[in-house]
């Protein structure tokens, strides 16, 4: 295997030092096969699972901007991931969804006011502004702002200061921050409603591929790790990339690919040794949702962990877990503290019980507190 975490830690001469232009060896890699793809080095490293700053560090800026990404590197994060969206003209753009009316000022424009409208994104009406309704130059005139501006007001004092980053500049941001702070920071993009974009010819993996290889990042060694929450993107980008592709996978439902194509594949199906086993011939990584790993019982508290993640190593696939949050109403209730929702609790000590599975990588709002409980992380479960 050759996850992202050992291609961070094995990368670090190649990522830091290797121009951003296409070389002949990640030009050759525009066709690889799995086997030559993902190649031989061990998922586990002695300092234990990477953290994944999840949207940069959203707990502290208004996320999916360079100033959360910057800050979740300063962190001491090992990745920063970046939701990927397109717009009209084609360019990726990092925001949660495609619908932007909450995460822009785009509602304060009035020269867009006649782009509200509503669209079916994944079998559901969604109304508001879209990124596929804009071109980059049109997006660039908008500002960030924080989208759970209730749970986390004391983000809003950065609303309007920030742009909407592409893709590009995200990458740009890691590998600066890789020359300066001479450790490689990864980057994770997640390919959002996969289906729905190609059913109206605005595809992702197209420029997504395009980019790695125009960058010289498609190559085994690169610090990038693509995801999706769908399966027939990440089956068609094996054949294309060699970079780590993570399947993520929810407690409940199934992909929208397989809702489309009549396909009764369930996430459950799919975390089960058999399903594990298929998953592992396109992915490299399980991405889960945490109560796949650990569900909590009917009083919120943390139960006895599955079997998904023994199950997973032993099907050669890396785990990450996600989202790890401060706040009380995100924590299993053994780790509240106090009755306000948006108080913090005990997010030191969520994160110790997760790693104490074994997990190889988590996903967190707060990066910081994600690496100093790694350092205090209990040995693991037998």
């Amino acid at each position: 295997m050759r996850p992202l975490r050992t291609s961070i830690l094995a990368g670090i001469a190649l990522a830091v030092a290797a121009p951003a232009i296409v070389t002949a060896a990640s030009a050759a890699s525009a066709t690889p096969d799995h086997a030559d793809r993902v190649g031989n080095g061990s998922p586990h490293a002695s300092r234990g699972p990477i953290v994944i700053a999840h949207r940069g560090a959203s707990g502290y800026r208004p996320e999916h901007t360079l100033a959360a990404y910057e800050l979740a590197i300063r962190q001491g994060a090992d990745v920063i991931e970046p939701d990927i969206v397109i717009t009209k003209d084609k360019v990726l753009v990092a925001r949660h969804e495609n619908e932007i009316g909450g995460t822009t000022d785009v509602a304060d424009h009035p020269e867009f006011a006649a782009r509200r409208t509503t669209k079916t994104i994944d079998g559901r009406p969604v109304t508001g502004w879209f990124t596929e309704d804009f071109t980059l130059a049109e997006l660039k005139t908008l500002r960030a702002k924080e989208r759970l501006p209730l749970v986390r007001p004391a983000n809003t004092a950065y609303d309007g200061r920030f742009t909407v980053p592409t893709l590009d500049e995200v990458l740009d941001l890691a590998r600066k921050e890789s020359i300066r702070r001479g450790r490689v920071i990864g980057v994770a993009p997640e390919t959002k409603h996969p289906t729905y974009f190609q059913s109206i010819g605005n595809n992702l993996e197209d420029p997504l591929v395009r980019t790695l290889n125009r960058r010289g990042l498609n190559h085994r060694w690169s610090p990038v790790t693509i995801q999706s929450f769908e399966t027939a993107n990440l089956k068609a980008l094996s054949k294309r990339v060699r970079v780590p592709l993570a399947q993520n996978v929810n407690p409940s439902g199934l992909p929208y690919d397989h809702v489309v194509a009549g396909d009764p594949t369930t996430y459950a199906d799919m975390v089960t040794p058999a399903g594990l086993k298929a998953l592992s011939r396109y992915a490299d990584i399980l991405s889960a949702e945490k109560n796949v790993l650990v569900p909590r019982d009917a009083t919120g508290v943390l139960g006895a962990p599955t079997t998904v993640v023994r199950d997973a190593h032993k099907a050669g696939l890396d785990v990450y877990a996600w989202t790890f949050r401060a706040e009380n109403q995100f924590l299993p209730a053994d780790y509240r503290e106090g009755t306000d929702p948006n108080a913090h609790g005990d997010l030191t000590g969520e994160l110790r019980a997760f790693y104490a599975l074994g997990l190889d990588g988590v996903f967190s709002d707060f990066p910081d507190v994600a690496v100093a409980a790694r350092s205090k992380r209990p040995a693991l479960l037998g």
